[in-house]
């Protein structure tokens, strides 16, 4: 789904009367408790309705005659970016479903939804069947060819069986690429890729309301991506592709596109890459936009990735007997340093602080040093805590979430750890206790 989606809802009496049905099973119903439904436009959602699941999965929306057609949402859990399906509706007809999460969604009754569904599997079934012949190393080119004139016909069935309907739009924005002559694997594949995006309208009001330009970038960014050595260049050269694709599409839509494809990278912690984005693209499109918010948020992230030099703030050493303010630039007592940031008040954090102590004193190396910053709202409850491990270097961070420590290394969340060398350059940024461990032990 698009991000940065307006949500607007309504609660109002409803005194129309039904005129369709959305309705289906969620399995294992255990998993479930409710299903919001939204409608959905370029730039903006609609709430429409909810409805609890019940014991048995089941669940139904009824849809009056103010419900448009185009394209719909159900979410099902939270955060809902990430846990939602999409619904075509054309106002003409009942949809009914099942879903599971490792299967998906199938749906049983509704001739747009369920068109969508059966061109899927039949171009899916068809690509399997070209991938097997390739991975066979076969040599028959008869049967390599039948294969590609049943694909090539059977997206010109399904496009002529979807005239005038709105899965139209995604039958044609799939259309693969389909030789006229043999082509070896390596020749194959990069046809495939250079034609990509032949058939898919960035500006498509529908395809924008859907899934479907996000999952087809970052399929793109993340599945073409031969067996080479240096995968932070193939992503790089792949998003240039991709951006090189989506030239003549809003500016809005390349921002909220560039940015999933930036915050996957982020996510799987490729951070040269998520910042080769914004310095090259997303920032000027964001300023363009006069998107603040967004450009402060990919600066703000850039100045605490890996490889920079962490923000600077001051620690208390001992100095003659007093307690004297040091820059962690000037801090010379270890090779590498542990940054956690902290709470007295956090739940996680007194489980996973001790576990941190216990686990340096197994290492028993001294070449480690944990410099932890307590984001408080006071000092008390912090003075009682950190009395329990007086080897670390402890900083107060008085005002929490709007501390100004906090703020520099772009903290929504405690605890977060990073791991300094001795220049005070970040080397990683585990996102919990145990992928603290897991590096140091790699």
């Amino acid at each position: 789904m698009l991000k940065k989606l307006i949500f607007i809802f309504f609660i109002s009496p409803i005194f129309l009367m039904a005129q369709h049905t959305i309705k289906g099973n969620f399995s294992p119903p255990e998993d479930y408790n409710f299903a919001v439904l939204y409608k959905i436009t370029p730039t903006s959602s609609l709430y429409i309705a909810n409805t609890e699941i019940d014991e048995k999965g089941d669940f139904k929306f009824e849809l009056d005659s103010t419900a448009s057609q185009g394209m719909y949402k159900i979410v099902y859990a939270l955060p809902q970016e990430e846990f939602n399906f999409d619904i075509i509706y054309n106002a003409k007809e009942d949809v009914s479903l099942t879903f599971n999460a490792e299967i998906g969604v199938n749906f049983k009754a509704s001739i747009e939804n369920t068109l969508v569904n059966s061109y899927t599997n039949s171009m899916s079934l068809i690509s399997q069947s070209i991938g097997n012949f390739y991975k066979q190393e076969s040599k028959d080119s008869l049967a390599l060819q039948a294969i590609f004139k049943t694909q090539k016909e059977t997206q010109i069935e399904y496009e002529k069986v979807a005239v005038g309907t709105i899965a139209s739009n995604f039958i044609k924005a799939n259309k693969p690429y389909v030789p006229t002559v043999h082509e070896d694997i390596t020749t194959y594949i990069a046809n495939l890729k250079k034609h990509f995006f032949d058939y898919v309208d960035f500006n498509n009001e529908t395809l924008q309301s859907s899934n479907f330009l996000v999952d087809r970038v970052l399929n793109y960014v993340f599945g073409m991506v031969p067996d080479e050595d240096d995968e932070v260049a193939i992503y790089k050269r792949n998003i240039d592709e991709v951006f090189k694709a989506m030239k003549k599409a809003h500016p809005e839509i390349k921002s909220t596109l560039l940015e999933v494809i930036w915050q996957q990278m982020v996510d799987t912690n490729f951070d040269s890459v998520a910042n080769y984005i914004s310095d090259i693209y997303l920032i000027k499109i964001a300023e363009s936009l006069k998107d603040t918010e967004l450009v402060n948020n990919l600066k703000l992230f850039k100045s605490v990735s890996i490889g920079v030099k962490a923000p600077e703030f001051d620690v208390l050493v001992d100095e003659n007997g007093e307690r004297t303010p040091v820059s962690i630039y000037d801090l010379d007592v270890a090779k590498k340093y542990i940054v956690v940031f902290w709470s007295s008040s956090c739940s996680h954090c007194l489980e996973e602080i001790p576990q941190l102590q216990a686990y340096l004193k197994g290492l028993n190396n001294q070449d480690y040093k944990v410099i932890a910053i307590g984001l408080e709202d006071d000092a008390y409850q912090w003075e009682k805590e950190i009395a329990k491990y007086p080897e670390f270097m402890h900083v107060l961070g008085l005002g929490k979430w709007e501390n100004k420590i906090g703020r520099s290394y772009n903290i929504s969340a405690t605890p977060t750890y990073f791991i300094l060398d001795s220049e005070k350059k970040i080397l990683a940024k585990p996102y919990n206790i145990i992928a603290l461990k897991e590096y140091f032990e790699n």
